[in-house]
């Protein structure tokens, strides 16, 4: 087989980056080693920028987004004793979409079998060679037959965990992480969102948030210790908790229900760079994680393929500039990210070493937040992402 731009894995980047391809008329093959059902039901964010929206509808990938999808203008800060709204569309001109990345993958997914981008599912045993030849190669295995594909270039998108990074010698990477020491317990429940918008909370006992699917599926979390199991949390302790944390003025408002997933999240901060090694491109989770605070994962996914589909674009234009800084376009932004996400969790979790001086000063930053315009137009730029440069 034979093809421009060969992609590994079919999250959000993958797919988004097979349709960019797609719409500029370069040939693209997707290898993901699940099956359709497994990458259709894995539970993930649902915050999308207004840059992730515009190129969903620049591939012509929206029309069920822009049908279910929930705008939202604005968040709510809260300390248990009051809440801090921040007015993104007032203070910055724009808003951010509630979307479940499961119905982004979908969307994706569905459009893509439509157009015939050849995807391939339950490619198992993927490895790439000779990616700093001009001809890349991937191997694999599907349904006990080997298969080949030789590439122009190869967009490594599978994941944390997938084989793209680990296929790049490790004295040409450097590695930046920092671990947290705490995850987040979600619940999914059929029950209506306690408000129109999300809550991020700051109490004493620990971070939770209240956010949403749609007007009658909700997705909450409280942050646990790393030690926690879920089976330690029936769903009644889970409302308790979480109603302590959002405090009096939200509590009434939640609606209680029996949950339909229930799981714990760790919390980390990490980026590769450089994130190019010869033909080989990464992209998404398999050059950066951060923390969920932000709401920057999938974001950051979409602005990394926004930036490689340009440079590839322009190199079957002749013009080399584009793949050639794309790493240093892609990381600028990533740090950025990184820094608020870093920011918002450091602000609004409680760590283990946390004493009475360090509450002291999250109380008096957001009390900052609340009197300043311009530190709450700083937290709007940065939720709802930064431009692309």
């Amino acid at each position: 087989m034979r093809t421009q731009v060969a992609i590994i894995g079919a999250g959000p980047a993958g797919l988004l980056l097979s349709h960019l391809l797609y719409k500029a008329g370069i040939d693209c093959v997707i290898l993901e080693r699940r099956d359709r059902a497994y990458v259709e039901s894995r539970i993930r964010a649902g915050i999308l920028e207004q840059i992730t929206v515009d190129l969903l509808r620049q591939v012509g990938v929206n029309e069920r987004m822009d049908r279910e999808g929930l705008p939202h203008d604005g968040f709510a800060m809260a300390t248990g004793e009051e809440t801090i709204r921040i007015d993104m569309a007032a203070l910055t001109g724009k808003n951010v979409m509630v979307y479940g990345q499961t119905e982004v993958t979908r969307d994706l997914i569905d459009a893509a079998i439509e157009r015939n981008i050849p995807l391939l599912f339950e490619a198992e045993s993927v490895a790439v060679h000779e990616v700093t030849g001009a001809k890349p190669i991937i191997t694999w295995t599907r349904h006990g037959k080997e298969e080949k594909l030789e590439a122009d270039f190869i967009a490594g998108c599978d994941g944390f965990h997938g084989v793209a990074r680990a296929s790049i010698p490790a004295d040409k990477l450097s590695l930046f992480e920092r671990i947290y020491p705490f995850g987040w317990l979600g619940l999914l429940a059929d029950v209506p969102p306690c408000d129109h918008e999300l809550i991020y909370a700051s109490h004493e006992r620990g971070f939770a948030l209240a956010s949403m699917r749609s007007h009658t599926r909700s997705r909450y979390y409280v942050q646990v210790p790393l030690t926690e199991k879920v089976e330690e949390w029936s769903d009644e302790r889970f409302w308790d908790e979480l109603t302590v944390r959002l405090g009096p003025d939200v509590a009434p408002r939640i609606t209680r229900g029996p949950s339909l997933e229930k799981s714990i999240a760790p919390l980390r901060s990490f980026v590769a760079e450089p994130m190019r090694y010869g033909n080989l491109f990464l992209a998404g989770d398999a050059a950066h994680i951060v923390p969920p605070t932000g709401a920057k994962g999938l974001n950051l996914a979409a602005s990394d393929v926004a930036f490689l589909a340009e440079g590839l674009i322009e190199h079957y234009k002749g013009r080399a500039a584009g793949l050639d800084h794309y790493s240093a376009r892609a990381l600028s932004r990533i740090w950025k990210a990184e820094r608020f996400s870093w920011w918002f969790t450091s602000l609004m979790h409680r760590f283990p070493d946390t004493d009475g001086f360090g509450r002291r000063m999250q109380m008096a930053e957001l009390d900052y937040i609340k009197s300043s315009e311009t530190a709450r137009r700083t937290v709007a730029e940065n939720y709802v992402g930064l431009p692309l440069l």
